[in-house]
């Protein structure tokens, strides 16, 4: 942003906004100046506030004597003048499956802000093979059960014309554990592995049969996404414009928008803030969004955000998303070394 204030702009413009966020109410002169952390003449106030308006940071509703923030205006307090809170967020995600965790993190993120919270988990490629099963279930049904370092399970189902032979799917279960063990779904050695020219014709046979269970396995599976709190937050009226609530309803309908929304957190190093009209999808425009990537040192897993009406407490919804961010990086760390 290239405005730049003086400091008692900067004083007035976070009163501003710490009154309108507190009660939703057009902030005037004789607020502030009532202020016993503000020395400042009524007069001088007026005249800062009618700058301020000027710079496009405030707006002057027609109904009101007071003045509200505008999107630059949020902008400006959010880059220069926000408090971040200490914030203690107990996640308990000791000894928890990844796909618990991000439900506990989804959940306690909107518990705590009662804003809508979007967690997404980390793509099913970067997984490894922890165990697999081969399972005969009939004499012509056979299922391949497959667990990964996440703890997330998978099961394929695969039927043959005549009975299988159990001797071969005991070898297979073995064979696969053996082979394949450790490797990542994403891994091009696995396709090889599957396809080992030692074995005779019947194993190889029976094996490639067997490939789709693993091969498609990372092409076809969707990124996760945990998401919580869309109730709390229209139930508490935090939302209330129609626009708004029309928005958020759309958002929460289509998955690949929200992937959308939480993809630039995956690119930067810091929270990401975007207020109202700075978002690039139209389904955010009226809404405000604080979101931060999570994951191992050399690369971004996944997201934590919150999503809510542009008067939020960013203080709060920022210090929440980097603390939840800080705790899931460290437990995707631990899990990912175990594997």
């Amino acid at each position: 942003m290239g405005t730049v204030l003086s400091p008692r702009q900067e004083l007035i413009l976070e009163k501003v906004v710490e009154g309108y966020l507190a009660d939703g109410q057009p902030v005037g002169s004789k607020a502030i100046a009532a202020d016993p952390s503000i020395e400042i003449a009524a007069s001088t106030i007026r005249h800062e506030l009618a700058q301020l308006e000027e710079h496009g940071l405030l707006a002057h509703p027609h109904t009101s004597a007071g003045r509200v923030p505008t999107d630059a205006g949020y902008r400006y307090f959010v880059d220069r003048l926000v408090k971040r809170p200490e914030v203690s967020l107990e996640l308990s995600l000791i000894r928890r499956e990844i796909d618990e965790a991000m439900r506990v993190t989804s959940e306690t993120l909107s518990q705590v802000t009662n804003l809508l919270a979007i967690v997404s988990s980390p793509p099913i490629e970067t997984a490894t093979i922890r165990h697999v099963e081969v399972l005969l279930l009939q004499p012509q049904v056979l299922m391949v059960v497959i667990i990964t370092s996440t703890g997330g399970v998978t099961k394929r189902v695969f039927t043959y014309d005549a009975p299988v032979d159990p001797g071969l799917v005991s070898w297979a279960g073995e064979y696969l554990n053996e082979r394949l063990t450790g490797m990542g779904l994403g891994a091009r050695m696995l396709v090889g592995r599957l396809d080992d020219e030692s074995l005779g014709s019947t194993e190889r046979t029976f094996l490639s049969g067997l490939s789709p269970a693993f091969t498609d396995l990372a092409e076809t599976a969707e990124q996760t996404l945990y998401v919580d709190g869309a109730a709390r937050l229209l139930a508490e009226h935090r939302v209330q414009d129609v626009a708004q609530i029309n928005s958020l309803m759309g958002m929460l309908e289509e998955r690949v928008i929200l992937l959308q929304a939480l993809a630039e957190a995956l690119s930067q190093p810091d929270v990401v803030v975007r207020i109202g009209t700075e978002n690039e999808l139209p389904q955010l425009r009226s809404l405000a969004l604080v979101a931060a990537g999570y994951g191992l040192p050399q690369r971004r897993l996944g997201a934590v955000s919150l999503v809510g009406p542009v008067r939020m407490d960013y203080g709060t919804a920022i210090s929440t998303v980097e603390e939840a961010a800080r705790q899931l990086s460290r437990f995707i760390s631990e899990v990912y070394d175990e594997g």
